[in-house]
């Protein structure tokens, strides 16, 4: 079991089809992509579109996209694609690799994979972690998730809720302090539009420094921040009763207990 020739991506909605962007964007040959879609309206040019379950295909992979709660319903119909030269990927938040045996049986591997929408660009870490992949399939795997981004292996998939409200949700979360940090400055009184630029602009040139820096990120702000400053004075705010970073800490912990709950309620599923 090494590299991924064909891959089958079944339900391409939002997440599906930043990955699917990111693979063809990084040179990925389009006829090794695949998608079962019955509501997708087009796919990239190369790309095969599946309305129905194709009866015969040389897909050595599939990537489940659809929503999590839909796998009890979809799942009996998906066996035939997932027979015993198939390694199944699963995008499907909170279901587990147990689970996930339980509806393909007879599948060849099963992986939990966990990307976010930066995968279009190539920008995304990718979190992996498997059962049945031989290391040339693990191997395999981790180069083609690479293209995304920088795809890592989760030996313990415990952790996996947890890395999840980390890399997957976070940028949802980064998105909204952007936002928070335009809208402080509008209520202060300055424009939106300049507002919205300025924040933006912000944060993207502070992530990219810190990406290419040998110093941590709370080194940097110290940096940043002379004694009896400006920023000084506004960072003494974030850490006042280290309220920031108790308010992440419990943005992700709600995260991570959701992924607990949609595993929970999975496993109930006949």
């Amino acid at each position: 079991m090494a590299e991924i020739n064909k891959l089958l991506i079944i339900g391409c909605g939002n997440m599906g089809g930043a990955m699917l962007a990111g693979w063809l964007a990084a040179g990925v040959d389009p006829a090794r992509l695949a998608v079962l879609d019955p509501a997708l309206e087009s796919v990239p040019e190369g790309v095969a579109l599946y309305r129905q379950a194709p009866e015969q295909s040389d897909h050595d992979a599939v990537m489940l996209g659809f929503k999590p709660q839909q796998l009890g319903a979809l799942g009996p119909g998906l066996q035939m694609l997932t027979g015993d030269r198939v390694t199944v990927y699963s995008l499907l938040a909170g279901i587990e690799l147990a689970t996930l045996q339980h509806a393909f049986p007879d599948a060849a591997a099963h992986v939990r994979v966990m990307p976010n929408l930066a995968a279009r660009i190539g920008k995304s870490p990718v979190i992996l972690a498997q059962a049945g992949l031989d290391e040339a399939g693990r191997e395999a795997a981790l180069a083609f998730f690479d293209h995304l981004g920088t795809a890592l292996w989760l030996e313990d998939e415990a952790q996996f809720n947890l890395v999840t409200a980390l890399a997957g949700s976070g940028p949802g979360f980064v998105y909204r302090f952007i936002d928070a940090l335009s809208g402080a400055a509008q209520e202060l009184g300055l424009g939106q539009e300049m507002a919205d630029q300025l924040a933006l602009a912000t944060v993207e040139g502070a992530s990219i420094l810190a990406a290419g820096s040998d110093i941590s990120p709370a080194e940097l702000a110290d940096r940043v921040a002379s004694p009896g400053g400006m920023t000084r004075e506004g960072l003494d705010m974030l850490d006042q009763d280290n309220a920031l970073k108790s308010l992440l800490v419990q943005t992700l912990k709600a995260t991570a207990d959701k992924g607990a709950e949609l595993a929970g309620a999975a496993r109930k599923q006949p």
